[in-house]
């Protein structure tokens, strides 16, 4: 890996941090040595993409990313234009919705409908969505070309729940039926106790861009449940793609 993308991890490391860190922990968790984690982290603090507290000497993101993605959002709307079709579709399901968008090779969380229901699913804000885990990723992967679903596939599959799915064989027949149904569903493979249907959302050229999600606790949601808050997802899908692309698939 390069310097820049050396730089770049550690700062996305930062990023999916839930607190302040220190040097030591830092360098540790991004496998780099102290010296040229901190030569990072003084460049990157310089340039406004971390801060480091004055009392305790721990980094958190800075002010820069925000910036960034305030122009981002402003010349590419794309959470903005598919936020009230995830609205629609938490208030007719009564669950949890969530939207995501690939970036930087990996798919990730960039807006969220919580269920006003009081047992419901907590979905965060940027948490990255692994594609052979979750409703989201194999929605995702399945609209993809082979080649590109091969080098995912041929990578180690992490088991993040015992429904994980970590066979790569028994992944692709998943994607498979993924694809012909037009979305994906994920029985406690990410968590335990969460059921998820999910679609992608396809750009003019066939490209997958992101997805739609709907996740519900399984003392409330089955398969068959699923299946038909599925089709509802696909339906959102389509709608927020038209609406952004300004063009009918």
């Amino acid at each position: 890996m390069s310097t820049i993308g050396k730089a770049l991890a550690l700062l996305d490391l930062i990023s999916r941090l839930d607190r302040d860190t220190g040097l030591s922990d830092l360098a540790r968790l991004s496998a780099l040595d102290k010296a040229t984690a901190r030569r990072f982290l003084v460049e990157l603090e310089r340039q406004g993409f971390v801060e480091q507290d004055a009392e305790t000497r721990r980094y958190r993101l800075g002010a820069a990313p925000v910036r960034l993605a305030r122009i981002r959002q402003a010349r590419f709307p794309f959470a903005a234009v598919a936020a009230p079709f995830v609205r629609t579709l938490a208030e007719e399901t009564g669950e949890t919705v969530h939207l995501s968008e690939f970036a930087g090779g990996r798919l990730a969380t960039i807006h969220v409908e919580d269920s006003s229901q009081a047992h419901r699913v907590i979905v965060d804000l940027g948490a990255a969505l692994p594609f052979h885990a979750t409703a989201s990723g194999l929605a995702f992967l399945a609209f993809l070309p082979g080649s590109e679903i091969d080098r995912v596939l041929a990578q180690p599959l992490e088991r993040f729940s015992p429904q994980t799915v970590t066979d790569a064989k028994a992944v692709r027949a998943i994607l498979a039926e993924t694809a012909e149904r037009g979305f994906s569903i994920s029985h406690q493979g990410f968590e335990m106790g969460v059921i998820s249907a999910a679609a992608p959302i396809i750009a003019p050229n066939g490209r997958p861009v992101g997805a739609i999600a709907v996740a519900a606790p399984t003392a409330r949601a089955d398969t068959a449940r699923m299946l038909d808050i599925g089709a509802g997802a696909a339906a959102a899908a389509r709608g927020a793609a038209e609406k952004y692309y300004g063009t009918k698939r």
